[in-house]
């Protein structure tokens, strides 16, 4: 039997545990939690004190629950008026689209100078280079372009990422706790409009990200949308202050 704290009411006590092992890592995007019943039968409490502990968790966005299929862990996100970090995949599919991606380009090399701002690592750190496509039905939908810092994530030397996009991996290996984006509006180089699919001159979107873990910098990256076929959209209530 698990007895809560002094002070701490047994919901509590389930939802902090639940919580932590997810946002530590323990438990990562895409693990399925115990059943409720099993919850209760361990606890020893109402499966309505655990169904009540997984509402709240569904609310705040940290698992997501599926009728017949139970709940699992979402993938991080980070809330804000402009972005949160997205699965471009569910993005695709979303449009009722097929979505797949190509990557172009995988290398290794040694970051520098220009990689300090974007990635904000040390000269010589040792990177890995992405170049991606990700596709909507027949059509372009994004370029993607990555640098990852093997430093903080080593086992991304050896994936070469064929059935799964550099995005999701990430975010399913290395728990983040910082995020950072810049959106901007550009004419982006030939390579990049040759891969889209685009006029030369035609304005894209541009979506530039870096994320850090308690350890420091995991991933800078690019994406390039084309101008006409994508927007942002952010719905956000007006602060208490």
């Amino acid at each position: 039997m698990t007895t809560a704290s002094a002070g701490q009411t047994l919901h509590q006590r389930i939802l902090g545990d639940i919580e932590g092992r997810i946002v530590s890592g323990e438990w990562p995007p895409g693990h399925r939690l115990p059943f409720e019943v099993d919850l209760a039968d361990q606890y020893q409490c109402s499966r309505m004190t655990v169904n009540k502990v997984m509402s709240q968790l569904a609310k705040a966005g940290l698992i997501e629950r599926r009728k017949k299929s139970g709940s699992f862990v979402r993938q991080p996100q980070i809330q804000s008026a402009v972005l949160q970090i997205h699965d471009i995949g569910a993005e695709v599919e979303s449009l009722g689209l097929e979505y797949d991606f190509k990557i172009l380009e995988r290398g290794l090399r040694n970051a520098n100078a220009g990689d300090r701002e974007r990635l904000d690592v040390a000269t010589g750190t040792p990177l890995l280079e992405i170049l991606c496509i990700h596709l909507a039905g027949a059509r372009e939908f994004c370029v993607e372009q990555r640098l990852v810092n093997l430093s903080a994530v080593p086992e991304a030397a050896e994936t070469d990422f064929s059935e799964i996009a550099p995005g999701p991996w990430l975010l399913g290996h290395v728990p983040w706790s910082t995020a950072e984006h810049r959106i901007s509006a550009e004419t982006p180089a030939k390579e990049i409009t040759r891969l889209l699919g685009i006029g030369d001159r035609q304005a894209c979107l541009v979506v530039e990200r870096r994320t850090w873990s308690n350890s420091g910098a995991v991933t800078y990256v690019r994406f390039t949308y084309p101008g006409n076929a994508h927007a942002l959209v952010a719905r956000f209530s007006p602060s208490s202050d």
